[in-house]
């Protein structure tokens, strides 16, 4: 996410994300971290996979996940993450087609179609043409389909695998493209772009009428029976980890997983660590590392999955890095990190990628971020 949206959610006067309490993040120091959140660590991924064909994917996208943020939440975390458990590993380019420097938006739309495309672009080419997504493609050839995102779910990563519009702040229209698709369960914020439009309409309740079950809230997600979920769990934007978010990114993929693994022919499944970025953008160190470790322990509950299914590809990647961010000093036997930044932007800067599954292998090396759809479409026998 660029640094626009960045500001906006950031200075109140605008109204975004009205729950965030930012004197609190404010009152920490900015280029110091001290974690007293320890979490240990399994090694699911040493099970031997017996089967190789894949049955279902779900793609992890870390957003603004660069190399030096991966390592803070490895030093934080005391030496480990889920992420250094998986076997295959290798680099993305994250370039747009024009700049050098991508936003999420060319950058997940790069992921969802195959395609380098404008900044700013949603599931269409450079030239505005919409293509069809990844998460699409699943559809029609029958799997369940689901996105999960710690930011709104119109945003721009998840909205690039849904939606087709030339730009990413068209956020009323980017709702209305969810009722187009039989997506079978998303979850995230932004309610606000579905019943409080200037067309009038209320999508909730159109929603309704297409069969979902409609949750307002975390707490209210157990409730959901349905086969179709419609999860948006906060006005605008879900909290920071910081202030008390809680382990939604993990329960809200857990669920996710529960509701689609019951089709036999499979699904896809996005999750989006999304906030990694907005800490980057704020230059804020805390903020950084605990998205980081919080979409790392939803990693592990996904290998945990995966390793017991036995048919599911996991693949872990960045969009693009944000901040120019750089580890410089800490302890890893206290977990301490300290950090300094470059600014407040994306950089053009390679992303790690992590796999783990049948067809892993297809995933290391150096590859474009377009790669990744014909990886999937190949893992897929699309």
């Amino acid at each position: 996410m660029n640094k626009f949206l960045f500001l906006f959610l950031v200075i109140p006067v605008f109204g975004w994300s009205q729950n965030f309490n930012y004197t609190k993040i404010e009152e920490l120091d900015k280029t110091r971290y001290e974690n007293k959140d320890y979490y240990e660590v399994k090694n699911y991924t040493k099970k031997k996979l017996k089967k190789k064909e894949v049955k279902n994917i779900i793609f992890l996208i870390g957003d603004g996940m660069g190399v030096s943020q991966v390592y803070a939440g490895l030093v934080a975390n005391r030496g480990n993450l889920y992420l250094r458990t998986m076997p295959v590993s290798g680099f993305n380019k994250t370039n747009a087609s024009d700049n050098l420097i991508t936003d999420s938006a060319a950058g997940a739309t790069a992921f969802s179609i195959g395609e380098k495309t404008h900044n700013g672009a949603i599931g269409v080419d450079k030239n505005d043409v919409p293509k069809k997504t990844i998460l699409e493609l699943a559809e029609e050839n029958g799997m369940s389909t689901g996105l999960v995102a710690t930011s709104g779910i119109t945003h721009a990563t998840p909205a690039s695998f849904i939606a087709h519009q030339p730009e990413r702040g068209m956020y009323e229209e980017i709702a209305l493209d969810f009722l187009n698709t039989d997506i079978d369960v998303f979850i995230g914020g932004a309610r606000n772009h579905f019943n409080k439009r200037k067309d009038g309409r209320n999508l909730l309740m159109e929603l309704e009428v297409k069969g979902y079950d409609v949750v307002e809230s975390m707490d209210s997600l157990k409730y959901a029976k349905g086969e179709k979920v419609a999860a948006l769990v906060a006005e605008d934007q879900p909290d920071p980890y910081l202030h008390g978010r809680g382990e939604m990114l993990k329960e809200a993929s857990e669920f996710a997983i529960k509701k689609l693994k019951k089709n036999k022919n499979g699904f896809f499944l996005m999750i989006e660590g999304s906030q990694i970025d907005w800490g980057g953008h704020d230059n804020h160190v805390p903020y950084i590392v605990t998205e980081m470790m919080d979409f790392d322990r939803t990693i592990g509950e996904v290998l945990k999955f995966a390793a017991k299914d036995g048919e599911t590809l996991v693949v872990v990647t960045a969009d693009h890095e944000t901040g120019g961010f750089s580890v410089t000093g800490g302890d890893i036997a206290a977990g301490i990190v300290e950090g300094k930044f470059t600014g407040g932007s994306h950089t053009a800067v390679m992303v790690p990628i992590f796999a783990y599954g049948p067809k892993a292998e297809l995933f290391s090396g150096i590859i474009e971020n377009t790669d990744i759809f014909y990886k999937f479409k190949e893992a897929l026998g699309l």
